[in-house]
């Protein structure tokens, strides 16, 4: 057993795997090959080795210590299971808590509105709740929040609950109203000390909340999120001690409700980073105890990238967010249930969203290990990465005058916004993919009625403030589909396939998912001996556009009398782009896709051209 067995082999050098790679791409450029050149302002490598830590003073933390880097945990990584209720009416809320509560649930988030808050309501939302086993989340209107604290207080001490052990908290945060509704509420955060003296007796409790999820589910790079949530927080740590607010308890009442997208490993990483860089900026204020550095962080799954179509692709989306979340060492999660897009979320949908974090716990044991990412070469790697555009970007806010100045000049609002403009515009190219609308749509789904939800708030947009743009990514996709259901006929795609099999067959592939993503019924075919036979075929079929597939040499053949045959009798499509594609234009056709095509504006152009 104490046999080397790899001694007698020479480890490679860096330069050799690279020689190496060099020798595998033929030729290929490899920035262009190999390199994943982010949104977050850097370049990601191919692969990491121990070398390329050596500069990090990160990874020579432990778990549970300064920077906290690699969790606030030192013997395991448990995370409370969280699941949100609308409250309405108290009874029926009490009642659903207590079920989930029975059903894998260990904190609970209660939306109530400001008007309903009285002693009797929160008691008979309350009862049979032990706050002692259950994380209590509440969320009210922001001028109703002291209120619902000092209730609180009164009610737990009146049914002589342990007060030091509660833990929970009141999600207090005027600045997110500021960028969610453009009211100017910037008056309300001087009512933050007077939150934190009515929970004196409730240290457990988080009531000063960074919501920088909104930032992620309106389309926010992750270095963005990062850097925008670091400000964020620092806004609210300044202001509070400027109150009076001691240093050490106004950063243990602080709590990040934060995002979490798809791009897993980033994710990861971004969690680990904001931890180590809000350790440091606490840091600075001289708290009584490293403890007070500690972040704390609720990750909820994005509702940017959910779809309405294949929605149950959502859950895969989820999945590997709660993952990158849980692997991340955060302190709760809140798994977004896959029918938000569409619908109130059913208690199908609810139950899947708890079970997902259920499998991570008790199947994957993903609670029982401390910091599972540290030491890799690539995660660490992005972690410092990260850090550092996020850092960059916190500095810039901050020599601007801080966040709620330039919140209330509509700077982060502008910069989130173009950044989710810019990331429309790569889903219109196909240059992000979301699967099952712009990549693979299913070719047979119907909506069945399913229609993005609208906010029913009575809160609207209220101010002149610059607000968030929440347009899911997929939401333009969708609603050209939707247009195109609700027309008089589904418009019929015939592929006509002539030539190079391998090409025709290709072609005809990307040219199906081109137009099923506008939910165009889709014909392919084995191919045709004519083009007189192919265009035949599609006018029996009554297609409304014939897309000839075939090799770019081939289309100087069989292009042109392709569609002199076809004669206008249905939209004519070339799937590809030729090398003789002048000369096709200069024979009247004017339909070209191919994979450098705008798939948006081409699907918007068809749909106009077919009256719909």
């Amino acid at each position: 057993m104490k046999e080397k067995l790899f001694s007698e082999f020479q480890a490679p050098t860096t330069q050799e795997w690279l020689d190496k790679i060099q020798v595998d791409l033929k030729g290929a450029d490899f920035q262009k090959r190999m390199v994943w050149k982010t949104n977050e302002g850097f370049d990601v490598q191919p692969f990491y080795r121990r070398e390329d830590l050596a500069d990090l003073k990160a990874v020579n933390s432990l778990p549970g210590e300064f920077p906290f880097v690699r969790g606030n945990k030192k013997d395991n990584n448990l995370w409370f299971v969280r699941q949100e209720i609308n409250v309405e009416c108290p009874k029926a809320a009490n009642e659903k808590a207590l079920d989930i509560l029975n059903k894998g649930v260990d904190s609970i988030g209660f939306k109530v509105p400001g008007k309903n808050i009285s002693k009797e309501f929160i008691a008979e939302l309350l009862n049979g709740i032990m706050p002692q086993y259950v994380e209590l989340n509440f969320k009210t209107c922001q001028r109703h929040s002291v209120e619902l604290a000092k209730i609180l207080v009164e009610y737990f001490k009146e049914k002589n609950y342990p007060l030091a052990e509660l833990k929970g908290s009141i999600n207090f945060d005027p600045i997110s109203k500021i960028l969610c509704k453009g009211s100017d509420t910037s008056a309300l955060v001087a009512e933050g000390k007077t939150l934190i003296e009515a929970l004196a007796e409730l240290p457990g409790y988080k009531c000063i909340c960074v919501n920088s999820v909104s930032l992620n589910n309106a389309g926010a790079y992750i270095y963005q999120e990062l850097g925008y949530a670091l400000a964020w927080g620092a806004e609210y740590l300044n202001m509070l001690t400027e109150a009076g607010v001691e240093a050490t308890e106004a950063a243990k009442r602080i709590k990040f409700n934060m995002g979490v997208s798809d791009n897993y490993f980033m994710e990861i990483a971004k969690f680990r980073a904001a931890r180590m860089l809000w350790a440091q900026i606490v840091k600075q204020y001289e708290p009584k105890c490293d403890c007070a550095c500690k972040m704390h962080v609720c990750a909820i799954t994005s509702e940017y990238n959910q779809t309405i179509f294949d929605s149950y692709v959502n859950l895969l989306r989820s999945q590997t967010e709660a993952m990158s979340a849980a692997i991340a060492n955060v302190d709760s999660i809140i798994v977004t249930p896959f029918d938000k897009p569409y619908e109130t979320p059913t208690d199908f949908a609810e139950r899947i969203a708890r079970n997902q974090q259920l499998l991570l716990k008790e199947e994957a044991h993903f609670d029982k290990l401390v910091d599972v990412a540290g030491g890799s070469y690539t995660i660490e790697h992005l972690t410092d990465a990260i850090a550092k555009e996020g850092w960059k970007l916190f500095l810039a806010v901050e020599n601007a005058g801080g966040f709620l100045a330039e919140v209330l000049n509509g700077n982060i609002q502008n910069a989130v916004n173009a950044s989710n403009d810019k990331r429309h515009a790569d889903a219109a190219k196909r240059k992000e993919f979301i699967l099952g609308t712009n990549q693979f749509p299913n070719f047979t789904e119907v909506s069945e009625g399913k229609e993005p939800v609208q906010c029913t708030c009575s809160c609207g947009t209220t101010g002149d403030i610059a607000t968030l743009n929440k347009a899911r990514l997929a939401s333009e996709f969708e609603s050209l589909r939707l247009s195109t259901e609700k027309a008089a006929k589904q418009p019929v795609a015939f592929m006509l396939t002539i030539g190079n099999l391998a090409m025709r067959q290709a072609r005809a592939q990307f040219s199906c998912n081109f137009l099923a993503a506008a939910g165009y019924k889709v014909i392919d075919n084995l191919g045709f001996k004519t083009v007189e036979e192919g265009v035949d075929a599609a006018l029996a079929a009554n297609a409304d556009i014939v897309v000839i597939c075939s090799s770019d040499d081939e289309y100087a053949e069989y292009a042109i009398p392709a569609f002199k045959y076809l004669n206008g009798r249905a939209m004519y499509v070339v799937a590809g782009a030729p090398a003789c594609a002048e000369d096709l234009k200069a024979a009247g056709i004017e339909n070209f896709i191919n994979v450098k095509s705008n798939q948006l504006s081409t699907l918007k152009e068809y749909n106009a051209k077919l009256g719909i």
